[in-house]
């Protein structure tokens, strides 16, 4: 039992269709009226001015969602956990990073409900009182996220365990969020302009029930867990599924550091580190082609041993051959420089409808700019620094070569399905750049896009056994 009262807006789950859409509804309407007072305002003001004042709104906007988002839990929560993996170009450095910090909070620092919510939950689920399924419950909890919350344990057999919960009526709230969430399309295009949000909203919407399920997440696992059994340096927890029910997951204690733990420790173990993230979701995806939705830094840990463990296998997605060998096509494309194998590949792959009039040397371009850090070999380190770059780079081309890449970038659609696939790239890249890690990253890929010889000694490692 815990001295330590929970924060005050922990246990805040409004769980009404009316509520949480008056919620999200209040948001969008106070920051648009206060938007449109902004670029009223910035007519009159000198170009640094102006630039100033949006950077200040776009601040308190991501200050605001941060907060009633937190509150909420369920699939708006989960809206501002894809925020705090967005890249926001254009803003002050120092600005940039008191972002980043408020929104890992979502990720990272999520208040717990408090455990008498959850204990008549457990009791339901389990079929009897948490004494007869464990012999010791620690009611504080290890961790706190949009569905549910983790709790140390062990069971009566004598394991350590970690026992997450689902939160009580946030079925119902996830229900309310979906309907609501396309409210928030203009918040999410003023804070991020790059980012195309209504298809992520949309595969959302599709794969959030699932998250709902802890039966299947559980299978999920266990599937996994299968594939990297014995593995040199990936882990995934052994579940129990004696103990596993729809709404309550039973799965193996790890020890280890947390990713903001792992970024203040040696280059050499930084590397070692990003590398196996990089293997863990590169291999699942074009190896097994298996994709995981939510591979954010939260989600893993460096154990005393030197292995990282993976956890958190609620959103998963299987693709079929062809749409495996149509990623594999485009990257290799891009990587021979051949312009007609990539534009057959993003047709294959459905994101281009129609070819007529499309420019396969300038899709070369862009394509490359977009995924050559993984499908051209070289040695490269990921920055911040290197993204800005990347950025500026379209602001830098006379209005003649703008429009053109404007033009083509129309063409471009995004299949649905493959929403995972490119999020999972962007975030890999993400993490890596914020580990500051230093890798042919190309060369690590190829093992797994085309089946190339080992490019380190991890590589090796998995070979043998693999072997």
């Amino acid at each position: 039992m815990s001295d330590e009262s929970p924060p005050p807006e922990a246990g805040r789950l409004p769980t009404g269709r009316i509520a949480r859409t008056a919620r999200v509804g209040g948001l969008v309407t106070g920051q648009g009226l206060r938007w449109a007072g902004m670029r009223t305002a910035n007519r009159v003001r000198s170009p640094e001015r102006a630039a100033a004042a949006r950077d200040e709104r776009t601040a308190r906007l991501v200050g605001e969602l941060v907060d009633q988002l937190g509150r909420m839990r369920g699939a708006a929560m989960k809206v501002g956990q894809l925020l705090s993996m967005i890249e926001f170009d254009g803003l002050p450095e120092e600005q940039r990073t008191e972002l980043e910090t408020k929104l890992a909070t979502l990720r990272d620092d999520v208040p717990p409900v408090p455990f008498s919510k959850l204990e008549k939950l457990m009791r339901e689920e389990l079929g009897a009182p948490l004494a007869s399924v464990f012999s010791e419950f620690d009611e504080r909890a290890l961790a706190a996220a949009s569905i549910g919350q983790v709790h140390r344990a062990t069971t009566l057999d004598g394991e350590a365990v970690v026992v997450k919960v689902q939160y009580p009526g946030v079925a119902e709230a996830v229900e309310s969020d979906l309907r609501s969430a396309t409210l928030l399309l203009p918040l999410l295009k003023r804070i991020a302009p790059s980012l195309d949000a209504k298809p992520l909203l949309a595969e959302l919407r599709e794969r959030i029930g699932e998250e709902l399920d802890y039966e299947l997440e559980a299978q999920q696992q266990r599937r996994v867990e299968r594939l990297y059994r014995g593995h040199p340096f990936i882990s995934v927890p052994r579940v129990r599924t004696d103990l596993s029910t729809r709404r309550v997951l039973v799965s193996e204690f790890v020890e280890g550091k947390r990713f903001e733990e792992v970024r203040e420790l040696d280059v050499q173990t930084r590397e070692r580190y990003a590398e196996i993230v990089f293997r863990f979701f590169f291999g699942l995806l074009y190896r097994n082609r298996i994709a995981l939705g939510d591979p954010h830094p939260g989600n893993y840990l460096l154990r005393p041993d030197g292995r990282v463990a993976f956890l958190d296998y609620g959103l998963v997605r299987d693709f079929d051959v062809a749409r495996i060998d149509a990623e594999r096509a485009m990257a290799l494309a891009v990587r021979e420089g051949d312009a007609t194998a990539l534009e057959a590949a993003l047709v294959a792959g459905g994101y281009v409808r129609d070819a007529s009039g499309f420019d396969a040397e300038l899709a070369l371009k862009m394509t490359r700019g977009a995924i050559r850090w993984y499908a051209i070999p070289g040695e490269q380190r990921l920055s911040r620094e290197r993204r800005e770059r990347r950025t500026r780079e379209p602001r830098d081309v006379d209005a003649e070569r703008q429009a053109a890449l404007k033009e083509q970038a129309a063409r471009f659609s995004l299949p649905p399905e493959t929403i995972l696939i490119r999020r999972m790239h962007m975030l890999v890249a993400i993490v890596l750049s914020r580990l500051r890690a230093s890798a042919d990253w190309g060369a690590i890929a190829a093992e797994y896009l085309h089946g190339e010889p080992p490019a380190t000694e991890l590589g090796r490692a998995e070979a043998d056994f693999r072997a």
